[in-house]
């Protein structure tokens, strides 16, 4: 199973309980198309690059998962059905940015730099 992560923008007319329902809509096409979820993240409400359909902000969701590569045109297909989500991106990931998410979780970049001194010495 190839790893992927999706970057989910939904429109920021929901209320956050919503949003909170459509993201755990699409975590259920996941696994139950046989998916396993390594890591969701709620960023909430942010400010858009540039306007889309009027709108300046958007809910974002950050989900990265190991799936089968025809699940991922199942989940697609459901994402531009759904009147909701603004805009979506999946990205396979190669070692290298797994490699960086497993880091990135760990909280091997929040260390502040007497932290890393303390660990270098030991």
């Amino acid at each position: 199973m190839q790893q992927y992560e999706i970057v989910i923008v939904l429109t920021p007319l929901l209320s956050e309980e919503v949003a909170k329902e459509a993201n755990a809509k699409f975590s259920k096409i996941l696994t139950d198309g046989g998916a396993e979820i390594v890591q969701e993240d709620n960023w909430g409400l942010r400010k858009l690059a540039y306007p889309i359909q009027k709108k300046t902000t958007g809910y974002y969701h950050l989900t990265e998962f190991k799936a089968p590569g025809e699940l991922i045109n199942k989940l697609e297909v459901e994402l531009r059905r759904d009147e909701r989500v603004l805009r979506f991106l999946t990205i396979a990931l190669d070692k290298h940015a797994i490699a960086y998410n497993d880091k990135k979780r760990s909280g091997a970049f929040n260390k502040k730099p007497a932290a890393k001194a303390e660990e270098a010495a030991n």
